[in-house]
């Protein structure tokens, strides 16, 4: 395993809400290469890392000079040169997570100079309507899509339909709300599938998110159906949600896109 080696720095953190975090990253002395919006990068930290005092104990600690790492997709804009952007839910019996979640601003952490990765808009005319299907962190790629591409001119309509359990869980909320508020083309329709666990009465969409879809929410708000014929559906997030929405999706007529094979119009990013 590789020994650990911190190239980049901690500029920002932000708690969304209890075990859901944003970091900022930026390269120490190099520079971030090129990427496309909703491609990944790598980040790590040495075993002998800090954990949070929230996880749970390790049963077999790792060596403390092994680097650990994972990827993990981009929510800042391509455009953005100087930083990016990591959305991490804290998994208590993770190996890195718990040692993400204790890091704060001025902490060094590695972050791997190659991005990559094929979730992107790149087989996607633009001609075409977007939806975007998330649960949880599987939000991020389509932060990275629609802080680059939303003012680009393209004449396609966007959409986001993100489900989570409860409304504090819905990170970005205030910057999506305001993205819908200044552009017509974009439509952002939140959902929680716990509603009688808020604090408050919750006044929006419940259930599940591929209920969105189902039931007729974007439908209503865009004043017609998408359809294979003038909409890419992007699903990113729990299987299960992506599972069941491929079955919705492919009775409807949609097909899942082989970058190697045959196009369609459903492409998916799975998360674990």
């Amino acid at each position: 395993m590789p020994k650990a080696e911190t190239n980049a720095i901690v500029t920002q953190r932000i708690d969304c809400a209890p075990g859901l975090f944003i970091l900022r990253v930026a390269p120490d002395g190099w520079q971030l290469p090129p990427f496309a919006p909703g491609q990944f990068a790598v980040i790590g930290l040495p075993g002998k890392a800090p954990r949070t005092p929230l996880s749970d104990p390790e049963e077999t600690p790792p060596e403390p000079d092994r680097l650990i790492r994972r990827a993990y997709s981009i929510a800042s804009s391509s455009l953005s040169r100087d930083h990016v952007e990591f959305f991490v839910t804290l998994v208590r019996s993770g190996e890195l997570t718990p040692r993400l979640y204790a890091l704060q601003a001025g902490d060094r952490i590695w972050l791997g100079p190659k991005i990559t990765g094929a979730f992107t808009l790149r087989d996607v005319p633009p001609e075409r309507d977007v939806v975007m299907v998330a649960t949880g962190t599987g939000l991020a790629p389509y932060m990275s899509m629609l802080r680059t591409e939303l003012s680009s001119g393209a004449p396609r309509r966007w959409a986001v339909l993100a489900g989570a359990r409860h409304s504090w869980d819905l990170a970005y909320q205030a910057e999506l709300i305001t993205m819908a508020r200044l552009s017509p083309r974009f439509t952002y329709i939140p959902t929680v599938s716990r509603p009688k666990e808020e604090p408050a009465p919750w006044g929006g969409a419940a259930g599940y998110v591929q209920a969105l879809w189902t039931g007729g929410a974007l439908e209503q708000a865009w004043g017609r159906k998408p359809t294979p014929k003038d909409t890419n559906v992007l699903l990113c997030g729990n299987p299960g949600m992506i599972d069941d929405m491929c079955k919705v999706l492919y009775a409807e007529g949609f097909v899942e896109h082989d970058p190697k094979g045959q196009p369609g119009q459903i492409h998916v990013e799975r998360y674990w």
